[in-house]
């Protein structure tokens, strides 16, 4: 097949999984994490598309937060506060919700915290995704469940190899190792329950995410934000670590096209996904924060390696195989490593300059779904 004639199937497959979007408006969502990073990006879309969102979640977590920057409780008909290690809480916001699909994104989302608080970390990232699948499960109304994971849920040797969904589990530090068990805490729900009740349940994997608005701790792009608006350079604790840098909108596309496609009886949908970045995005944290400063146009970094003897264990490369989603949903990365970085660059600097986070965030969205 020549490149010209696969360009054109891969547009004509993007174009059509732009249009089963629409089947969104007026359905009923429930997600949880809406104050997070991705779930605050998730709702603005969900919103754009016309769904009735209810959000579950604790506070936001980081201050100032995209949650509040974009104004996201007036885009929800229901904004929940409550711990997914309520079952009770829990269960008042399904019966609040009535969904008919669920994305599962919140999670205590940090590898080094994890090792502060590994017990808050497996009791949220297991047993909250063991509360939201029982009341899925039991609930009358949902169709489907997306449970948002990561790729560090692979049992990661390091190699050059980039996993595939049927790749073993596994995970080092506490983060890792919790995302492990949740992905094999999904597979025995759909197995066990979500199958045999005829309801859809997919479980997700994706890189390493940049966009605006995200301010969480020990995360890069964040740290380098507030280092150039602290006047200082960014320390890099591993300036060689390969990771695979992907827009946050890439993802949030193939959760979006599951949930619709599982609730619309497509079954063979359920099960896990990666939806990595293309090959180009593995690069090492230099390079991200170098493409970063040049977009954002001030900045500088350092490196702080030496200073981190005994510091905990971070994975210096992994990579996801995401043509699972391209072969059956047509799925592929649209935003390659320059313009993903471009972007995250120009979304801070022209929020720190006055611009509406929402208005920008509707931008990124509208260019990526390729409107005019």
């Amino acid at each position: 097949m020549s490149p010209s004639v696969s360009n054109a199937l891969a547009g004509e497959a993007f174009l059509k999984n732009v249009a089963r979007l629409s089947w969104y408006s007026g359905k009923r969502i429930l997600l949880t994490g809406h104050t997070g990073f991705k779930g605050a990006w998730l709702a603005v879309w969900l919103h754009r598309l016309g769904a009735r969102v209810t959000g579950y979640s604790l506070d936001p977590p980081t201050e100032p937060s995209l949650y509040a920057l974009a104004g996201c409780s007036c885009l929800l008909d229901q904004d929940l506060r409550g711990d997914l290690r309520n079952p009770a809480a829990l269960a008042r916001a399904f019966d609040a919700a009535s969904p008919e699909v669920v994305f599962h994104l919140a999670a205590q989302p940090l590898v080094r915290y994890s090792y502060r608080a590994p017990k808050e970390t497996f009791d949220t990232n297991v047993g909250g995704t063991v509360n939201v699948l029982e009341q899925a499960r039991e609930s009358a109304s949902v169709k489907a469940a997306v449970v948002v994971t990561s790729d560090k849920c692979y049992e990661n040797r390091e190699w050059v190899h980039a996993y595939r969904e049927n790749d073993p589990m596994g995970g080092k530090d506490p983060y890792s190792a919790s995302k492990g068990a949740a992905e094999l805490v999904a597979q025995s729900y759909l197995a066990s329950f979500f199958g045999p009740l005829g309801k859809g349940l997919a479980s997700c994997r994706a890189g390493n995410v940049i966009g605006g608005g995200d301010w969480a701790l020990d995360r890069i792009i964040p740290d380098t934000v507030r280092a150039i608006r602290g006047d200082r350079s960014v320390g890099l604790r591993n300036p060689d670590s390969i990771r695979p840098w992907q827009h946050v909108l890439d993802p949030l596309f193939g959760y979006l096209l599951l949930g619709a496609r599982l609730s619309q009886g497509e079954r063979d949908k359920s099960g896990p996904w990666n939806f990595g970045p293309p090959p180009d995005s593995c690069q090492p944290v230099r390079a991200l924060v170098q493409t970063f400063l040049e977009a954002h146009g001030s900045g500088s970094w350092e490196d702080v390696s030496g200073a981190l003897a005994g510091a905990p264990h971070e994975a210096r490369f992994l990579a996801l195989a995401w043509d699972k989603a391209h072969r059956e949903m047509g799925w592929s990365p649209r935003w390659g490593f320059g313009e993903s970085v471009t972007r995250a660059g120009r979304w801070y600097k022209e929020q720190a300059l006055g611009a509406s986070a929402l208005d920008l965030c509707l931008r990124d969205i509208s260019e990526f779904m390729g409107e005019p």
